[in-house]
């Protein structure tokens, strides 16, 4: 039976080594003791099989279910409280939330928040997080704690080691962190443990875990983790992503799957014919939510949430913390949420961050000439097999790019307008070293997962500083060290001041050029329907559309 075989796999999970145990309640007992709560801060799954909850952590754990019936209640109530919802999830101690990255959890929670760049808050109230500094600690079982190690994982990342405790506690959660954080482990693993923990379900009705992503590749990626982490636990999944057949997708609907990682149209589509069902689904995910509000998918999300029970953990993830995110969080999450964001103030008031462990190279070009130029050099200064991953802002010039580099140099492109086969060849040949030049749009900035980028190049500048942000982050990832190099001409200007600051406050150096720019593009005029005209030497438009006309650099 195979609810038998889950609930065995439950009760045969490891018993942490016995000295990681003894360190970590020990830990756990200094927190409680700083924190002055005799309970505080035990971790669900901290102790005993895998999915078996502590006494303390037990009766947390119904009271939090408990708090959670009263406050999910219906989506049309979750709807009416979305204006509160909204201000909790605005970020800062005014909105109702509690910032704990200081003595409530005790002097070692303290240092190690502050050491990792945490900011956690919670709602008034509730108990404070821990974290978890070891995959011990989680209580994962036998089979994916394997799968950690095989991996080579030694130690959970800031966003996993903070969010752990959260999510396997039931608890919703909003997370704002930078890409490369090891965010996907993060919200796969304890939506596992929910699985696991749930029994026996008739997966022909549908799944229990549904992940959101913006883009096929993402959701791939995700889909390659969850087989990892999933099949030795008899946990099966699929991935629902456009660009391919939907032939074998419905068939693993129809077969029954635990697992759903999807893209909204996709999803969407399955919805409109009836082919799914999600009033199963307890636990959703809604990754890189920024990335599919700015790619338009909020209609579609929308009307997939309101097929999802109310009654569900929700966590989502955001590398950026506009209103316009916040906003459609609010609508989603519970009043109890719980708030994390990891990093030098990452996703603050929307503030674009960008990972200090990334050296950034700006360098001022005339045209086209020069930027090939200039991006051999850069391809031939490293050793051969360093992975570059190249941006260009139209599907053509990736073409025109890879034609144009020197056959010594493999390169390909990646864009919307391959075919999935396609695309597929060519991240496998990235991955592999076996093509180590990879072109591409926007269409990869987000989510590609892929390890030890030695270099990311801006051949043309992107649309904006968020992208900017999200191309840079391919490299310097989990810990890494990384470098990025951007061309830069006057026809991108209106961005120097803030590529001047976003260099300026990850502590690098800014080129002459690009901060005289900076400074010139500030005589920026204002308003009417034509726009300003620009100063002496400005760049700036004015409000109302028009672009200066000051003198260009």
């Amino acid at each position: 039976m195979p609810g038998k075989k889950l609930t065995d796999e439950l009760m045969s999970s490891q018993q942490p080594a016995k000295e990681a145990k003894k360190e970590s309640k020990k830990r756990q007992k200094q927190d409680q003791v700083a924190a002055g709560a005799e309970d505080a801060g035990v971790p669900f799954c901290s102790k005993g099989s895998a999915g078996e909850v502590p006494k303390k952590a037990k009766k947390r754990q119904l009271e939090g279910g408990s708090e959670q019936q009263e406050n999910d209640g219906s989506e049309k109530k979750k709807s009416k409280k979305a204006k509160k919802g909204e201000e909790a999830c605005g970020g800062g101690e005014t909105a109702g939330l509690a910032a704990h990255s200081g003595s409530s959890v005790g002097d070692s929670g303290k240092a190690w928040f502050s050491t990792h760049s945490v900011r956690v808050e919670t709602p008034p109230g509730a108990e404070a997080v821990v974290p978890l500094q070891s995959f011990t600690e989680a209580g994962f079982p036998a089979d994916i704690m394997g799968k950690l190690t095989q991996a080579g994982f030694t130690s959970p990342t800031p966003i996993q080691a903070s969010a752990w405790p959260v999510l396997l506690g039931g608890r919703d959660i909003v997370a704002v962190s930078k890409t490369g954080s090891g965010k996907t482990c993060g919200f796969l693993l304890p939506g596992m443990m929910h699985i696991k923990k749930a029994g026996h379900k008739d997966l022909r009705q549908g799944p229990q875990l549904l992940v959101l992503a913006p883009t096929r590749e993402l959701a791939v990626q995700i889909k390659s983790e969850a087989d990892k982490f999933g099949r030795a636990a008899g946990i099966r999944s699929t991935c629902l992503s456009g660009g391919v057949p939907k032939g074998p997708q419905l068939r693993d609907l129809n077969t029954g799957v635990h697992l759903a990682i999807a893209t909204p149209g996709r999803l969407n589509d399955f919805l409109e014919a009836g082919q799914v069902r999600l009033g199963q689904v307890a636990y959703l995910v809604l990754d890189e939510a920024d990335r599919m509000l700015d790619m338009g998918f909020e209609p579609q999300i929308q009307q997939i949430v309101k097929t999802i029970p109310a009654k569900r953990q929700t966590v989502f993830f955001s590398a950026t913390w506009p209103m316009a995110v916040r906003k459609i969080a609010s609508q989603f999450v519970g009043p109890r949420t719980v708030h994390i964001f990891v990093g030098d103030g990452a996703g603050v008031d929307g503030k674009l961050v960008a990972n200090k462990s990334i050296t950034q190279y700006v360098k001022v070009v005339g045209g086209r000439s020069d930027k090939i130029a200039e991006l051999q050099r850069i391809l031939r200064s490293k050793p051969a097999g360093t992975r570059f991953m190249v941006f260009c802002k139209t599907k053509s010039m990736c073409d025109q790019l890879t034609t144009s580099l020197p056959n010594d140099l493999k390169s390909a492109a990646l864009h919307g307008d391959k075919m999935q086969r396609e695309r597929d060849y060519v991240l496998t040949a990235f991955k592999r070293g076996n093509t180590p030049i990879l072109v591409a749009t926007d269409v990869a900035a987000r989510g590609l997962d892929i390890p030890s980028v030695g270099a990311v190049v801006n051949f043309d500048f992107p649309q904006g500083m968020e992208d900017y942000i999200h191309r840079i982050g391919r490299t310097g990832r989990a810990g890494a060290e990384g470098e990025s190099h951007t061309f830069f001409t006057s026809d991108d200007a209106k961005h120097a001041r803030k590529l001047s600051q976003i260099m300026s406050e990850a502590n690098q150096a800014v080129p002459p050029e690009l901060a005289a720019m900076a400074r010139q593009g500030a005589g920026g005029g204002g308003g009417g329907s034509r726009g300003g005209y620009g100063g002496s030497r400005g760049y700036g438009g004015g409000r109302g559309g028009g672009r200066g006309y000051g003198r260009r650099y």
